[in-house]
């Protein structure tokens, strides 16, 4: 076989891979057949002269298909659902001698059996779920057609064209990007995989381009607003352009589930120059801080444009950014919190918490973390790969934690499998449910190189799982679509389940379970205030009728959100003692400039107490992370002309700031000195008509501690 021929493998002739939306191979337009006569002139025949596509936003093509929205001056539909195009031609149609029909082609090496080259067949009905196009109007010389996508088709940029049949060939119409023509999913189609039935969740997970992101810890719950902009000018084809950056295969891209693994790889930089840098060490050097974000728009242009990761992000810009490419492409998705999130480094399903036998935590044996909240995706389609009920809701999770099939990526996992620990199904169920509803375990590392397990905690992972309510900007609590009641038999059992399913051998618990020490130990911290003093009240009840001495150990830490300690500020070791059925209550003081010269961006204060009851050798453990109270800014948009299609709106922005100063993108610094009132005024000229959220005004808030702290 000669070069020229193609390239070989095993003996038959092998096609290159077909990954790339972007690049093309047009088709001839002229194929001749047979013998043609001399003087054979294509147009003589009919002929293609123009074609209308009513690709305008009013147009019902972009109106039925929930596309109107979108910045883009192409046809975008959504498969399996009709749209209508118009062709005209050189005389009239006649169907007992003409043949024509449209045909759509992606890629650069099209095939109809892998559905990159499409012919459309001209049918007397519409056939549900099928392609297919079927004549509605005939005037002069214009042909209007129904046309049909197939409810599996593959999602991305078409080309187009008409080919017409003659005796010696066919004629085809050029290249013309005018009639180029986006398919997306469809969650109004009940043949599509990503099928959502209820409206509001419609519009709300898929048409919603203004989101809310929660944040914060469990006590002190904070909200971001987030810029999805799925429908901005070039947005699309920035979708689109990541999964090509992934060298995925045209032929997968119809499919929810490969679609959604492979964005949730892309989203991040880890192993394969995807779209977002994380960082978590606080430096930011030649890139713009993780909370500097509003949205995901600029980071996607900017990874289009640049073809490299854009820096930084962390969790919840994962997430957004990952939201604009789900609901971009059609596929209904949502971003959800998990406070108190698990970090399972060794897949025992277990948060081993390493102790030295005098209560300290050993950081070298300690490999799994608690975050103290972790975003990630949930994304709308069935698992036809699964067991029937395991459909709907699918976790996917775009930050770089672990390894999954040798790339940092998650998911999707059905969250009705985690729920009831059936973590046997793929993809990445035993880490997700991990984060969800692991034990915390408190293990003595003996100078004898022995491991021995003193206190578990139960309740502590998972403790909220959130997400925005439909319709709002509040916040739904769908802890109970993860996890069982904390402490019913049926979460003991999910438990048990998942443990039964492959994962590795974890540390036997039952003798703890089952053991009761009559002292119990809990610890709250006082509202802490940035700059203030604080302080760390522990508790301890003895319930028994035996006298009995504890020796308690605290350690203070200035902790990131993802549980990792940068430094410790506070480690104080004390004794009580408790006479029979008593109560006493212990306070440590942490003074402000203990904490101060150590804070960073995200920065929580985590507390870790151990006590020994030196009785009866029983552990008490207990750690809880507190997030400072700081300022808060108030936004108000003042109205200052009448309404109208494009209004102009300013934008007066309100901030108490203790000691700090007040950056605005304009560039001009406000610098206040204790607390003081700061306002400036802006405008902005929304871009289409309704309802329209506001959250691109930033505001960039640096907190510094005045000379007296």
């Amino acid at each position: 076989m000669s070069e020229s021929s193609g390239a070989a493998f095993g003996g038959r002739r092998a096609i290159p891979p077909n990954t790339s939306n972007a690049a093309e191979n047009d088709p001839p337009t002229v194929e001749l057949q047979g013998l043609v006569p001399r003087g054979f002139n294509p147009q003589d025949y009919l002929n293609v002269t123009n074609v209308h596509l009513f690709k305008e936003r009013w147009d019902s093509n972009k109106v039925d298909h929930h596309t109107d929205k979108y910045s883009n001056d192409k046809l975008i539909v959504r498969r399996g659902q009709s749209f209508y195009i118009q062709i005209d031609f050189n005389r009239p149609y006649d169907p007992r001698r003409d043949l024509f029909r449209v045909e759509y082609v992606i890629g650069l090496y099209p095939q109809e059996n892998k559905g990159t080259y499409i012919p459309v067949p001209l049918v007397s009905e519409l056939q549900s779920g099928k392609w297919g196009a079927k004549v509605v109007m005939r005037e002069d010389r214009s042909v209007r057609l129904s046309v049909q996508s197939s409810a599996d088709c593959i999602v991305g940029k078409f080309r187009m064209y008409v080919a017409v049949w003659t005796p010696y060939g066919v004629i085809r119409t050029s290249r013309n990007p005018e009639t180029d023509t986006y398919i997306l999913f469809n969650p109004w189609c009940e043949e599509d995989a990503v099928y959502l039935e209820n409206e509001k969740e419609r519009e709300e997970c898929v048409l919603n381009d203004i989101g809310v992101i929660f944040y914060g810890d469990f006590n002190d719950i904070k909200s971001r607003s987030w810029s999805y902009g799925q429908f901005e000018d070039s947005i699309l084809d920035a979708c689109l352009f990541v999964m090509d950056k992934a060298n995925m295969d045209l032929s997968g891209r119809g499919n929810p589930i490969k679609v959604s693994r492979v964005g949730s790889a892309m989203i991040n930089a880890k192993d394969d120059e995807g779209v977002i840098a994380g960082s978590w060490d606080n430096v930011y050097a030649y890139g713009v801080p993780p909370s500097a974000w509003t949205g995901s728009v600029d980071i996607l242009l900017e990874y289009k444009s640049s073809q490299k990761p854009v820096r930084y992000g962390q969790c919840w810009v994962f997430a957004g950014v990952f939201n604009t490419f789900l609901r971009c492409l059609g596929i209904p998705a949502r971003v959800v919190t998990n406070y108190f999130s698990a970090h399972d480094n060794d897949a025992n399903l277990q948060l081993d918490i390493f102790l030295e036998e005098d209560g300290n935590v050993n950081s070298k044996l300690t490999k799994d973390s608690v975050w103290n909240y972790h975003c990630w995706n949930e994304a709308w389609m069935t698992r036809p790969d699964l067991p029937v009920g395991f459909g709907g809701w699918q976790v996917v999770d775009s930050t770089p934690q672990e390894n999954s099939d040798g790339m940092y990526r998650c998911g999707p996992a059905s969250v009705q499998a985690i729920k009831h620990g059936h973590v046997c199904f793929q993809f990445d169920a035993p880490f997700v449910f991990a984060e969800v509803n692991s034990d915390l375990v408190y293990v003595t590392a003996k100078k004898d190189g022995t491991h021995v397990v003193e206190a578990l905690d139960t309740t502590h992972i998972g403790k909220l799982i959130v997400t925005k309510e439909i319709g709002g900007d509040g916040m739904k609590d769908i802890t109970d679509t993860y996890k069982f009641q904390e402490g019913q038999e049926e979460e003991r059992l999910a438990l048990e389940t998942a443990m039964m399913y492959g994962a590795k051998k974890a540390l036997n618990t039952e003798g703890v379970l089952k053991s009761k020490s009559d002292v119990r130990m809990n610890f709250e911290v006082e509202n802490a205030v940035l700059g203030r003093d604080l302080k760390v009240i522990i508790t301890f009840r003895n319930n028994g009728s035996a006298r009995y001495t504890v020796t308690a150990y605290l350690s203070g830490n200035i902790s990131f959100y993802t549980g990792v300690s940068k430094a410790e500020f506070k480690n104080e070791t004390f004794e009580v003692t408790l006479e029979p059925l008593s109560f006493k209550r212990e306070e440590v003081l942490i003074g402000a400039g203990e904490y101060m010269g150590q804070l960073l961006e995200q920065a929580f204060l985590h507390f870790f107490v151990t006590a020994r009851v030196n009785e009866t050798r029983d552990v008490l453990a207990k750690q809880k992370s507190i997030a400072l109270t700081v300022p808060k800014v108030v936004i108000k948009p003042l109205l200052l002309g009448p309404s109208q299609q494009h209004p102009t709106r300013g934008l007066k922005t309100q901030n108490r700031n203790e000691g700090c100063r007040l950056c605005r993108q304009s560039r001009r610094i406000y610098k206040t000195e204790g607390w003081c009132w700061g306002s400036s005024r802006g405008t902005a000229t929304p871009l289409r008509t309704g309802t329209r959220g506001c959250c691109d005004w930033g505001l960039l808030t640096t907190h510094g501690a005045p000379p007296s702290w």
